[in-house]
């Protein structure tokens, strides 16, 4: 099999993984428009358990793949990550201000790993672009939250549960494509495959 055909079956076969990050990403943030009034402490959770779930999505697709050439940073973005969502659930006392960069910081890495990660995969897989959309909404977040931080934590629940909305359907789309180039991976898989010699 060439490295190419090789990496895109690994890339199409942990589509599963980039639709739960989607569907965490939207669940997230139709809780943050349901729950406008929420507190901040209640707020660091919910960021938490998003980062963590996120987190651990990008490292088992980082670890399911067969080619390791553009995984090594989907794996770091997931370590970012569950380290981010680590911080807010061990120092629950954060400040505003210390979340806001907290979450600044988280996407603004995150945010250029999947740059760089669609990067990478331009020749190897269709659509790359929607990577890459993901990516640029993340480092677009952390600018914003790093450069207007004043705005509160009513502000920062919106901002966040916009991104993470569209992001996760960003990603969710991604996935569904993801799962169709597996699909025809594996029917032309299956046609190139010898009939056997009966």
């Amino acid at each position: 099999m060439a490295a190419d055909e090789e990496l895109d079956s690994d890339v199409s076969r942990v589509w599963w993984a980039l639709f739960i990050r989607g569907l965490a990403g939207v669940l997230f943030g139709i809780l943050t428009f349901v729950k406008p009034g929420i507190t901040l402490l209640a707020l660091i959770y919910l960021f938490g358990a998003y980062a963590v779930v996120d987190g651990v999505m990008n490292v088992v697709a980082a670890t399911r793949t067969r080619s390791g050439r553009p995984w090594g940073a989907l794996l770091l973005e997931g370590v970012v990550g569950i380290a981010a969502g680590l911080i807010a659930f061990f120092f629950p006392g954060l400040t505003t201000i210390a979340l806001l960069y907290l979450i600044a910081g988280w996407a603004l890495v995150t945010g250029g790993l999947e740059i760089a990660a669609a990067i990478r995969l331009r020749k190897v897989v269709r659509g790359e672009w929607r990577l890459a959309l993901s990516g640029v909404l993340s480092v677009a977040l952390g600018l914003l939250l790093a450069l207007f931080p004043g705005p509160g934590v009513l502000a920062l629940v919106v901002y966040i549960g916009a991104f993470a909305l569209a992001l996760g359907i960003v990603l969710m789309v991604l996935a569904i494509r993801m799962r169709s180039w597996r699909d025809e991976w594996l029917h032309d898989m299956r046609r190139r495959s010898p009939a056997p010699v009966v």
